[in-house]
C-alpha cells in the first residue's frame, strides 16, 4: 500500500484556507503551518485578556480541513454581533479558547478540536505562544502589530518578530523534514506567510528541506501592503526576508478581471497582480499561470479547484523527475 504524499502549507489568512478546502478532498496527508501574530478584532481581544495565541487564523483553517455537516461548520464560524463583551467574537474563537484553558496548552486545544470537527490533516501554530509582528518603513518609522501594519502610508522596508528568537513546535520541524511538497500562501504577505518565515528554525528548515517548493501568488494587490506590487515583487520580498529560500513552482493568475468588480476593489485601493512575465522568468524556476480565480458576491477568490488539481499535477510531474533520475544514474 503506497503512502499518501505529505503536503506542507504555510500561511494563514482566507488565502489557506481556500487551498485547503480544495486540497482535502485529495488523497493527501496534510499538514497546514499558520500564523499566530493576529492581533485584531475577536482574535485579539482573547489573545490580550487570556494570554493564548491568537485563534482566527487556527479557526478558518480548522473549518477548511473539517468533514462535519454544514451546520455545524455555521455554527463555528458564528460571530455574534450584540451582547456586551460577546459582540465580535467567532463561537469558534471562544471554543478554541475554552479548550486551551481545559488542556492547559494552546496546541492541545487545537488537537481537541481537530478531533470534534473530524479534521483532515494537522494544524499546527507556527509557534505555541503569540507573536508580535514589526515593520520598519522605508522612512524609518518602526510600526508595531499586524492589525496596525496595513493601516501606515509608506513601503514597509523589513519586518520582524518579537520575540526574535521565538520557538516553532517539533512537530512543525519533522513536518518540513518528511515533506513531498511545501506551499507557502496564498495569503497576505507581509502579515500572512512572513510571520511564519521569519520564526528562525522554521526559516532554516524550510531552506534545509530538499522537498519541491510552490509559492501560490496573491491575485489582488494590498493597500498598505503590497501597493503597486507585480508577482516579481512579491517573490523578491520573500527573498529579501529568507534569503536561501529556492523555490521551484510559482503559481499566477492570467484571468481577467471583470471592470464592476475592478471599481470596486480599486475603492480598497487594490488591484490586479500584474504577472510580470519576463522578470519572473529571471527568477529560475517554473512559472505556471493559469485562470485561478472566481468570484463570490463581487469578491475575488482562489479557485480551490484548480489549485487542489495544480497540486496534484506538480505532484506527477516531481514523481516523473525522481523516475527520470533513477533512469539516468
Amino acid at each position: 500500500m503506497t503512502s499518501k504524499p505529505k503536503i506542507v502549507t504555510i500561511g494563514g489568512g482566507t488565502g489557506l484556507s481556500v487551498l485547503l478546502r480544495g486540497l482535502k478532498h485529495h488523497e493527501l496527508d496534510l499538514t497546514a503551518i499558520v500564523t499566530v501574530a493576529d492581533d485584531g478584532g475577536s482574535s485579539g481581544v482573547l489573545r490580550q485578556e487570556l494570554q493564548i495565541p491568537p485563534p482566527g487564523d487556527i479557526r478558518n483553517v480548522l473549518v477548511a480541513l473539517s468533514e462535519t455537516e454544514p451546520l455545524f461548520e455555521q455554527l463555528f464560524q458564528h460571530r455574534f454581533e450584540t451582547g456586551h463583551g460577546l459582540s465580535g467574537h467567532t463561537l469558534g474563537n471562544l471554543l478554541l479558547a475554552a479548550m486551551t484553558s481545559i488542556s492547559g496548552d494552546f496546541v492541545k486545544g487545537i488537537r481537541e478540536i481537530s478531533r470534534v470537527l473530524n479534521v483532515k490533516g494537522k494544524v499546527l501554530p507556527a509557534a505555541n505562544q503569540s507573536i508580535v509582528l514589526k515593520a520598519l518603513m522605508s522612512n524609518g518609522e518602526m510600526v508595531v502589530g499586524e492589525s496596525t501594519i496595513p493601516k501606515h502610508d509608506g513601503k514597509i522596508k523589513q519586518m520582524f518578530l518579537e520575540p526574535p528568537d521565538v520557538e516553532p513546535l517539533e512537530e512543525s520541524l519533522n513536518a518540513l523534514k518528511e515533506a513531498d511538497l511545501i506551499i507557502i500562501g496564498p495569503g497576505s504577505l507581509y502579515t500572512s506567510l512572513l510571520p511564519n518565515l521569519l520564526v528562525p528554525r522554521l526559516q532554516k528548515e524550510l531552506c534545509r528541506s530538499q522537498a519541491p517548493k510552490l509559492y501560490i501568488c496573491n491575485v489582488m494587490t494590498q493597500k498598505g501592503e503590497t501597493d503597486h506590487f507585480t508577482a516579481s515583487d512579491h517573490i523578491q520580498v520573500l527573498l529579501d526576508h529568507v534569503p536561501n529560500l529556492s523555490l521551484d513552482y510559482m503559481i499566477v493568475n492570467n484571468r481577467t478581471v471583470p471592470k464592476t468588480i475592478l471599481k470596486r476593489y480599486a475603492l480598497e485601493g487594490a488591484k490586479p497582480v500584474d504577472y510580470d512575465k519576463q522578470r519572473l522568468a529571471s527568477y529560475g524556476f517554473q512559472v505556471i499561470s493559469d485562470k485561478i480565480i472566481k468570484y463570490d458576491k463581487s469578491v475575488i477568490r482562489h479557485d480551490e479547484t484548480i489549485l487542489a488539481n495544480w497540486v496534484i499535477r506538480i505532484l506527477a510531474m516531481e514523481k516523473l523527475k525522481r523516475k527520470q533520475d533513477l533512469y539516468d544514474k
